[in-house]
């Protein structure tokens, strides 16, 4: 007897994703003003051989060839980042007529198309006169960010698919002001702290303005990337407690506040030694938790953690790059051990069964709250055939066993809406430049060329079919 075919639903949502700064370039153009990942870019040695995202994948002046890619896969969506700084150049203000009208032209462009607009508000581009003035440690940006996301509202209407307030904030907050490694490149775990909850805070004051405009249905949504980490020894009660810490600052900073109205205590309580947490003022957590249409979750790999007792060098093999300051704020006696292989070219563990109990954990959790996989990829180091053509089928192997993860996760009952995968083109990769691949679409930075990969090909037959070849 044969085994019936495993098939998403048929109302699945497949698509792709990227973000402004990675690939759109035009930095100086059409009345664009500087971001923090400008600033921090153009700082010598803080990005991988002295990249920037200057040109990028000149997305600005092609993205109509890049839509055009996206309807040859078949996709469904299509989830970009608007770059807050090309529509308000000082992040108060004056608004920029320019910026706006790109992505409002990008937009009815998209839906002629047959494609759904994903829109996400932040994804790391702040412009620099905000983090001049504290960037995300100010409570104001928040305030600011909710004005410019009113902005948007009022520009893009009900064009727009789903509304994602922030991308990633743990990235924005510990990396970005705790280990260093991502702009605006500072190494305080107080600001951490305080970038944390301000994001939050613009979370919320964002979905409610966006809604005030268009009504309370518009579907709003963040996207956190939830970190899987494990014990080293599971019977170990020191480790397991390592591991609720890593827990705490890695997803309860963001999962507690937005969709449960408050911080846990334990994660108050271990960052004590740190701040007092005085920037929480009263009212805060009700501005925070905004009713979610849908919860973006992004997943690569998993980590491993322990109880550190002071013992040698502490290991820090977490896959957030070598910082001068940790993530991990307050997490001082925990530490992080290397996953066992394969890995990608970023280093990452290629671990699909964790992303799977991740889903089901998430969705039992919070059953009411629809999950979207917002980004699911991997970096490899790509190899140009004599054909021109890339025979990636590393990658199609990851998004194989990661599909199949997800579609265990459907049938275990979790109401898993669609999948994204990161990312439509390779682009700028943050602080490791353009060294390392994500996309399924090759580009050549030299000519700009755009060569699908076997993956794409790939990733289109699952589209068209609901299966996975």
């Amino acid at each position: 007897m044969s085994t019936p075919t495993r098939r998403f639903p048929e109302d699945f949502t497949w698509g792709s994703a990227t973000a402004s700064y990675q690939i759109e370039g035009a930095v100086a153009e059409g009345g664009r003003g500087p971001s923090i990942w400008d600033t921090f870019s153009h700082t010598p040695g803080k990005v991988l051989g002295g990249d920037t995202g200057d040109v990028a994948d000149d997305h600005y002046h092609r993205w109509a060839e890049d839509i055009g890619h996206i309807k040859d896969l078949g996709l469904k969506a299509y989830r970009f980042s608007i770059a807050w700084p090309r529509v308000q150049p000082g992040g108060r203000g004056e608004f920029n007529a320019e910026g706006i009208a790109f992505y409002s032209t990008l937009v009815d462009a998209l839906l002629a198309a047959g494609i759904e607009p994903v829109v996400t508000l932040y994804h790391w581009d702040l412009p620099q006169e905000l983090e001049d003035e504290g960037g995300w440690t100010n409570r104001q940006t928040a305030y600011l960010f909710a004005e410019y996301a009113r902005r948007m509202a009022q520009e893009l209407g009900d064009r727009i698919s789903v509304w994602t307030t922030l991308n990633e904030p743990w990235c924005a907050a510990y990396l970005g002001y705790a280990s260093g490694v991502h702009a605006p490149g500072r190494t305080d775990g107080a600001a951490a702290l305080a970038a944390a909850h301000h994001l939050n805070l613009a979370h919320g004051l964002a979905g409610a303005a966006v809604r005030e405009v268009l009504g309370a249905d518009t579907k709003v949504s963040v996207t956190l990337n939830l970190h899987v980490t494990h014990p080293v020894d599971p019977d170990s009660a020191a480790d397991r407690a390592a591991v609720a810490k890593i827990d705490d600052v890695g997803n309860e900073v963001f999962l507690g506040p937005m969709l449960e109205g408050a911080y846990p205590q334990s994660l108050l309580d271990n960052t004590s030694h740190v701040t007092d947490w005085s920037f929480v003022h009263d009212g805060d957590l009700a501005l925070i938790r905004i009713p979610l249409s849908i919860l973006g979750v992004n997943y690569y790999s998993s980590s491993r953690a322990r109880f550190y007792d002071g013992t040698g060098e502490r290991q820090q093999a977490d896959g957030h790059g070598d910082g001068a300051g940790s993530p991990w704020v307050g997490c001082e006696d925990v530490e992080f051990l290397p996953q066992p292989g394969p890995y990608t070219a970023m280093g990452w563990n290629i671990d699909p069964d964790a992303f799977r109990d991740l889903l089901v954990r998430i969705g039992r959790r919070f059953p009411d709250t629809p999950l979207m996989v917002t980004e699911n990829g991997a970096a490899f180091d790509d190899e140009v055939a004599p054909d021109g053509a890339v025979h990636d089928e590393n990658r199609i192997d990851y998004l194989r066993r990661h599909f199949t993860a997800a579609l265990d996760a459907l049938e275990q009952g979790i109401d898993l809406r669609g999948y994204f995968v990161w990312s439509l083109l390779d682009n700028f990769e943050w602080s490791f430049g353009y060294e390392r691949r994500f996309g399924i679409i090759r580009v050549d930075y030299d000519t700009q060329l755009r060569t699908p990969k076997d993956s794409a090909l790939w990733y289109r037959e699952v589209v068209r079919t609901g299966t996975i070849g």
